[in-house]
């Protein structure tokens, strides 16, 4: 059985997925279909969530119509990583995608010998031992398809039925081929339009008006960071606008009523404390489930990590499958479906490799989050490289308008600054704090780091403890968590 709130060491037990269902039973109706909406780089903002100046119908009537999760995150904040994570269960020191991988979306017998020579083909891919979920509902029975791009490898794990282009009319299509297969279908819709770059309203007109968008403290006040946020508000208005595309064929194919609709995001935004670190705009996501069964117009607090949507899918979906390595996900299948004796779980963890495959001895980052503390851990801070991806820094071809806005200001914004800096440390010379400690109920965009404060020592403690716990119960081999001072 799934405990929503196991003992830390309930994962090494092995998880069991109740219910059989096999390859070849046919289209069972206590199978649903699933369609599950995959924004890229979208924080938690949007219309339900209260974002200023942002307008999200489509993604707000999901809200509406099932339930929503406020404390729903990745588990590592860059794109082929995240994905990993959602397919396979498995934080990614485990599963092996240690951070952005080749793009290859089309079946495995179509990348040539070339494209498997690359290197990083042959280093950031799951590991062979893993299965991932796709390979699981092929093996019992589902018609597949994911729109726009895969992003992560090898593509032998990812046996996908149809490699689409996405569109309503598309998505119609797939749903017609899948019915008159009648089996029963999931379909993976990949929406782009929130990664940089966004709409550049020196060239078109948005929707978004910069004076009624409220900008995160930790940039600057400016009419350059106003307009940046505001375009960024407007490619998630574009996103919504694709939302309701798919959920408009979801109708037309008048598959509604029996359909699981999942929407989540990949990561967080293109800024400092954004995308690439472990501060609440890079990991915490918009996360909603619509469908048969599921609670309606709730919303819940529960801790999920984007790790959980594997158990969670097979536990709904009703499909048994029993690990032969244990994942480290966890259901929250009876959340779905409103049983409000379900808390989720106790902590969540994230990480990034700024080594990963990459020639260099780069810095380690692990979080722990307990629904108001935030504890982050470093390891090679003075010697390590950290990671910055090109679109946290470039205006020209990503359309960033704030890393040069935040130097540009640094003497009037001098905090906004150092957390730049601290996001660049190679070219900007920041120092890098080894730990972090955050109290999100009173500091919501982490600014005050409270590691010495007294006030918060048992607290510190406690997450250390469990940090340590956990990276040594996941054979996190990368970090040695000695008890070091900040």
């Amino acid at each position: 059985m799934l405990s929503m709130k196991p003992n830390p060491c309930t994962w090494l037990m092995g998880i069991t997925i109740a219910v059989l269902a096999s390859m070849g039973t046919g289209h069972c109706a206590d199978h649903p279909n699933v369609m599950f909406i995959l924004a890229e780089d979208q924080g938690a903002q949007a219309g339900y969530l209260g974002t200023a100046g942002l307008q999200t119908p489509n993604i707000d009537g999901l809200a509406r119509s099932g339930i929503h999760f406020t404390n729903a995150m990745v588990a590592y904040p860059v794109c082929s990583a995240s994905k990993a994570a959602l397919y396979t269960g498995l934080h990614n020191h485990t599963n092996g995608i240690l951070n952005n991988t080749y793009n290859y979306h089309k079946p495995a017998e179509q990348v040539t010998p070339q494209e498997r020579r690359r290197p990083l083909f042959r280093r950031n891919r799951i590991r062979d031992p893993y299965v991932t979920l796709t390979q699981i509902l092929h093996d019992s029975g589902y018609f597949q398809g994911v729109t726009h791009k895969l992003h992560v490898l090898p593509n032998e794990k990812f046996p996908y039925d149809q490699f689409l282009h996405g569109g309503r009319g598309e998505i119609q299509r797939f749903i017609d081929t899948a019915d008159q297969s009648g089996r029963p279908w999931f379909l993976m819709v990949n929406i782009p339009h929130s990664h940089r770059p966004y709409p550049n309203s020196d060239k078109q007109a948005i929707r978004v008006d910069p004076n009624k968008v409220q900008p995160p403290s930790f940039l600057p006040e400016s009419e350059v960071i106003r307009k940046d946020w505001s375009e960024y508000l407007a490619a998630i208005e574009q996103t919504d606008h694709a939302v309701g595309e798919a959920l408009d064929a979801l109708q037309q194919t008048g598959h509604t009523d029996d359909t699981l609709v999942v929407y989540l995001s990949d990561h967080g935004p293109t800024y400092q404390h954004g995308k690439m670190t472990l501060y609440d705009l890079g990991l915490r996501v918009p996360l909603i489930f619509r469908g048969p069964g599921v609670v309606r117009g709730q919303r819940s607090d529960a801790l999920v990590s984007e790790v959980d949507l594997l158990p969670t899918l097979l536990k709904y979906c009703d499909i048994d499958h029993t690990f032969d390595v244990p994942i480290h996900g966890q259901s929250i299948a009876s959340v779905v479906r409103g049983d409000t004796t379900s808390t989720g779980r106790e902590y969540i963890y994230a990480e990034i490799s700024d080594r990963g495959p990459l020639p260099n001895d780069g810095m380690q980052e692990r979080m722990i989050f307990d629904g108001r503390m935030k504890l982050i851990y470093r390891e090679n801070v003075d010697t390590g490289w950290r990671q910055v991806n090109a679109d946290s820094r470039e205006f020209p071809k990503w359309g960033n308008r704030v890393y040069d806005e935040t130097i540009r200001l640094k003497d009037r914004f001098p905090v906004a600054y150092r957390v730049l800096a601290e996001m660049d440390p190679q070219n900007l010379g920041g120092v890098v704090p080894k730990l972090e400690l955050y109290d999100l109920s009173t500091d919501p965009d982490e600014l005050r780091n409270r590691i010495d404060d007294p006030k918060y020592h048992d607290d510190r403690e406690r997450l250390l403890s469990e940090l340590t716990q956990w990276c040594r119960q996941t054979k996190d081999v990368s970090v040695t968590l000695g008890r070091i001072k900040p």
